[in-house]
Formats: C-alpha cells, structure tokens, sequence
C-alpha cells in the first residue's frame, strides 16, 4: 500500500514540476508547483515526518505560492494572459480532488493518531530534532534565504512601480 501511495505522489511532484516549468502563463505555473509541493508533503507523510509535510504545506504551498501570485498581480498582467478556466467539468474536479485530498488528510490524521492524543505542552520530539540545528548550526544560511527572499519581493515591486509610470 505505501509503494502505491509513494509511485502516486512521485508522479504528482513530477508532473507538476514538469507542468510548472513548461506553462506559459504564471498564474498556471505557480499553481502547478503548488500542486508539486503537496506531493511533497505526501512523501513527507509516508516517511512519518507529520511535522515536515505540515510545514511543506504552510510554508511552500501556502505562503511562498501566495507570495508568488501577488507579485504575478503586482506585474500587471494583461487580459490575453490570464487563463480563463469555465465548465462543469472543472468544477466536478476540483470537488473530487478536495474530497479526495480531505479523505488523505483524515486517513493521514488516524494513522497517526493525532485523533487519540491528547496535545502536550512543550518542545520535544520532531519539532525540537528541526529546531535545534536550524537556529543554531544553520542560522546564517537560513537568515541568508529570508534576505533574498525580501529582495525578490522588493525588486519585484519596484519593477512593477517603473511600469506603472
């Protein structure tokens, strides 16, 4: 059973990486990479890592792809570049795909049995063995990666502010 979920999540990060990379439109792309960074948290499920595949999820699929979007906007996209999606089709799809995804996040909820257990107070576990070198032995790299991702947005807005003049 985990093979089949691991050969299905593997073809989920591939294709949409491969989607993402080849699609013309931004919007298109950087919803094609979100779709790979939920694969990816799959992978994490698989592997027993809970806290790494909800961070996968927050912070890549969520923050980064949002943070993505909003500077797609700030370019000012022109009409003939947006992708109009209509039908009844994609509306059947995209309530089987959220229930599909609701069903994993159940089943990945009492497999791990986070349903039976009650919460405690503290750090300790996964989230301490994340935390520790990341604040101490890689803090440099990670506030390095913060940095780059401030100037990204910044230059991302002052090109769009020379565009609008």
């Amino acid at each position: 059973m985990t093979t089949a979920f691991f050969w299905i999540f593997a073809a989920t990060i591939t294709g949409g990486g491969l989607l993402s990379i080849t699609r013309r439109n931004g919007v298109s792309a950087v919803l094609w990479a979100a779709v790979a960074f939920v694969g990816i948290a799959g992978l994490f499920v698989l592997m027993q890592a809970y806290f790494l595949a909800v961070v996968e999820v927050l912070v890549y699929a969520g923050a980064i792809m949002v943070l993505f979007l909003f500077v797609i906007m700030l370019l000012n996209l022109r009409k003939s570049d947006l992708a109009v999606m209509r039908g009844a089709r994609l509306h059947a799809g995209g309530a089987v795909l959220g229930a599909a995804f609701l069903g994993g996040l159940v089943w990945t909820c009492r497999r791990a049995g986070l349903f039976d257990v009650p919460l405690e107070v503290g750090v300790s576990g996964e989230t301490a063995n994340l935390a520790g070198p990341l604040f101490k032995d890689y803090l440099l790299p990670f506030e390095i990666a913060s940095f780059l991702l401030l100037a990204a947005m910044v230059g991302a807005v002052l090109i769009t502010k020379r565009r609008l003049r």
